[in-house]
């Protein structure tokens, strides 16, 4: 049994082993404390650089989005770099061509695995390169209305006008259409109204576009345009259409506000009436001679 498993042959060859590593890690220690300083070093040169690239390069790029993920992408590749150093000096090189292989096969299976996410990320990009759309933007989509106040690889984040926030991913906003008001600073809205069937039409055209000239200046190529629509149950009702500066909604519910009491105003100046619909009971001479025919009982 002694011939078959020697105890003491097997602990003098484990402390064999201990020492030989105790060695190494005696002999590799410099390289240790260089590979954690470089690690440190990276770590601080990459904010440097990312700071250096906010303040001076980036500045000329207009939108906020490119510079963060640009300022990012730097920052991890400087990080990157470092790290591959540090394995250079620990003489890691093997492990190092490993990882690197490794993480093909990783970012393969990763890749199929979070295809969602990886969508996300491109439409992120996609999102801060597009010059069609910019950081307090006020957007307007299918779901949602509001600021954009924030585009990150994932999501981006609006800011609604009830100041509640709202985070759509990436894939889905970039799929779907978009109102921006921000990108033009002049809109065209449309004011509709009603008039009775024996107002002067001419008349109501004249105080209508002359009401909203004088109240809403218009710049050069535009023009205040008034339209007759349709005949109505009580009204014969029209749509008057003007320009206004318009880089959120909440200018357009202002100007339209104006608009209607301004035209209400002087309608009643000017003894143009505005009907509403009204409703006749016809109870029939039947129904009445039931109901009169009750009272004699």
């Amino acid at each position: 049994m002694e011939d078959i498993f020697d105890v003491g042959n097997a602990f003098n060859k484990l402390w064999e082993k201990l020492e030989g590593w105790l060695d190494t890690i005696i002999l590799k220690l410099p390289n240790f404390i260089l590979a954690v300083l470089i690690m440190f070093a990276t770590y601080f040169i990459a904010r440097g650089v990312r700071k250096l690239l906010l303040r001076f390069l980036l500045n000329r790029i207009s939108q906020k989005s490119i510079q963060d993920i640009l300022a990012k992408i730097v920052f991890l590749a400087v990080i990157l770099i470092g790290f591959f150093i540090a394995l250079g000096v620990l003489e890691l090189n093997k492990v190092l061509t490993s990882i690197l292989a490794g993480a093909g096969v990783v970012g393969l299976a990763i890749g199929l695995a979070l295809q969602g996410t990886l969508s996300n990320t491109v439409g992120g990009l996609v999102l801060s390169f597009m010059p069609k759309i910019r950081i307090n933007d006020y957007i307007e989509t299918s779901e949602v209305k509001g600021f954009v106040s924030e585009i990150s690889l994932r999501n981006i984040v609006l800011r609604r006008p009830d100041n509640n926030y709202t985070i759509v991913p990436n894939s889905k906003f970039v799929d779907n259409s978009f109102t921006n008001y921000s990108l033009s600073e002049r809109s065209r809205i449309t004011v509709t109204c009603g008039v009775g069937y024996e107002s002067d039409l001419q008349d109501v055209e004249d105080l209508v576009v002359k009401t909203i000239s004088e109240n809403f200046k218009q710049k050069s190529g535009e023009s205040v345009e008034f339209f007759f629509t349709e005949f109505g149950d009580s009204s014969i009702n029209f749509m008057t259409r003007f320009w206004i500066d318009l880089v959120k909604n909440k200018q357009e519910y202002e100007a339209r506000h104006k608009a209607i009491k301004l035209i209400k105003s002087q309608f009643n100046a000017n003894d143009i009436n505005i009907p509403f619909p009204i409703r006749t009971l016809d109870f029939g001479k039947n129904s009445l001679q039931i109901g009169k025919d009750q009272e004699e009982d």
